[in-house]
């Protein structure tokens, strides 16, 4: 008695420091909102949405992947959760973290539960390069590992629900439940942004002359900056920020445009979250001004116009197009960075996946098969990197990971980590028929650090494990020489 009644004190304590550790990193990491309650769950975006908003939502059905280790809890969750129950469809489960990204890439799930601690990349991982890919993507921990450093870890990702082992099924169906109701909550308040009409406010009155008009002489960018700090855009006289002009529009079934001033409620709640924004509506777009310095602008600008592009298709089911300027050091900079934008979009409209960047635009890489082609010949080239990734190869390219995952699913016809796989099958199989390679250096060689993956790997792809086929090769060999 005394044994479990120190357990839930352990799993409370644990919890409680959990909420701490959410309310001092708030402030800190551009991932999390400021407005969450921290318990079992991490994001609750409930209290601001409307009960028919709400309802509209809780008819949907979330798709759901599944990762982790165990092979008997993987398994009874797969198979004893009574999945649509809960208002979920399971579409797919993985016995590591790589798989699961895998997965992840092909099925684009609204949720990912992931245990922490799983062979090749851990849940950590995980939920970082799931949030490069698809950002859009609810990620839950499910962990026997009540540690604060995993917890701290967790926060950043904007995880919706940290649940501790060991969970029975009935726990585990009431979590589900709860963040069902989160998922939702999410899209109501997407879609009921997208419903409002707030008016503009002083930042984009001040803006929208500089952005637009392409005669306006501002009155120097000392002006200018005074202006914005009077009206709030900038802090203070140390506040100098770069800027960058995002256009997005929303298409109907028909592919007229269907965007409306509402939309900027929906692009700035998601933009808050990443960057400082400030955004408006005219001719039939929605422009916004994002500020930040240049790592800000790396590591979040494609994730954000990835999610915006996401959750119009998944919560407004219309299409939604999203052009990217380059980055300008002055408030005077804006109308040539919207006209950046501008043609991004207009060149991205029609093309797959929705977010164009200028620079994706670049003559050495305009055209989706010519991108594509190079794409193929840089894995050709790379493939036996370790670190190669999606994101690190659009980075060799100078595009975004949106738009270079788009062109490589167009235009080759698979994903970019099934075509990855299978370059470094190939070039395997190749060492293990024709060298005598120790199977540690073939691994190696072919871009696994971890054998032992490297083995699960060939077997799935090959049918065989690489020991087994080279003993098999060499029976064949030798019968030939008999």
């Amino acid at each position: 008695m005394c044994a479990a009644v120190l357990f839930v004190w352990q799993r409370v304590k644990f919890l409680n420091v959990l909420q701490e550790l959410c309310a001092s990193f708030a402030g800190n990491i551009p991932q999390v909102r400021k407005k969450t309650a921290y318990a079992m769950h991490v994001c609750d975006w409930s209290s601001d949405v409307c009960s028919s908003d709400l309802a509209m939502a809780a008819k949907m059905f979330y798709t759901v992947v599944v990762a982790d280790d165990e092979e008997e809890l993987r398994e009874a969750v797969c198979t004893m959760i009574p999945w649509q129950d809960y208002g979920f469809q399971m579409v797919g489960s993985a016995s590591n973290g790589l798989d699961a990204l895998q997965m992840v890439e092909q099925h684009e799930p609204d949720l990912l539960i992931t245990d922490i601690q799983m062979p090749f990349i851990s849940g950590i991982e995980l939920a970082r390069q799931v949030r490069e890919i698809r950002p859009a993507t609810n990620i839950a921990f499910l962990s026997g590992y009540d540690d604060f450093e995993y917890a701290k870890q967790a926060i950043q990702y904007n995880i919706i629900s940290y649940m501790l082992k060991p969970l029975t099924i009935e726990g585990l169906g009431a979590e589900l439940r709860t963040i069902h109701e989160k998922i939702d909550a999410q899209f109501a308040l997407f879609r009921q942004a997208a419903q409002k009409n707030d008016g503009m406010d002083a930042r984009a009155a001040i803006l929208m002359p500089l952005v637009l008009d392409e005669y306006a002489e501002p009155e120097g960018e000392a002006q200018a900056r005074a202006t914005a700090r009077e009206c709030g855009l900038l802090r203070d006289e140390e506040d100098k920020p770069c800027y960058t002009v995002m256009v997005s529009s929303l298409l109907n079934e028909d592919g007229g445009n269907c965007t409306t001033h509402a939309f900027v409620a929906s692009v700035d709640r998601l933009a808050a979250k990443y960057l400082r924004s400030v955004s408006f509506f005219t001719s039939g777009k929605v422009i916004s001004v994002l500020l930040g310095n240049p790592s800000d602008f790396q590591e979040y600008l494609h994730i954000l116009a990835d999610e915006i592009a996401q959750m119009a298709d998944r919560v407004l089911g219309r299409r939604c197009y999203v052009g990217v300027s380059r980055e300008t050091w002055n408030l005077s900079g804006l109308h040539g960075a919207y006209r950046e934008a501008m043609e991004a979009l207009r060149q991205g409209e029609g093309a797959e996946g929705g977010v164009q960047f200028i620079s994706d635009l670049s003559p050495a890489v305009k055209g989706g098969s010519l991108l594509c082609k190079r794409a193929l010949d840089a894995l050709d080239q790379h493939y036996a990197d370790a670190d190669l990734s999606l994101v690190s190869l659009s980075g060799m390219l100078d595009v975004s990971p949106n738009h270079l995952s788009a062109c490589i699913k167009k235009y080759a016809g698979e994903t970019f980590i099934n075509i990855l796989i299978r370059k470094r099958m190939d070039a395997a199989r190749e060492l293990i028929a024709t060298s005598s390679l120790k199977i540690q250096e073939i691994s190696q060689r072919c871009g696994y650090i971890d054998q032992h993956y490297f083995s699960y790997c060939f077997k799935k792809y090959c049918g065989e494990s690489p020991n087994a086929m080279r003993r098999r090769l060499d029976r064949e060999k030798a019968g030939e020489r008999s």
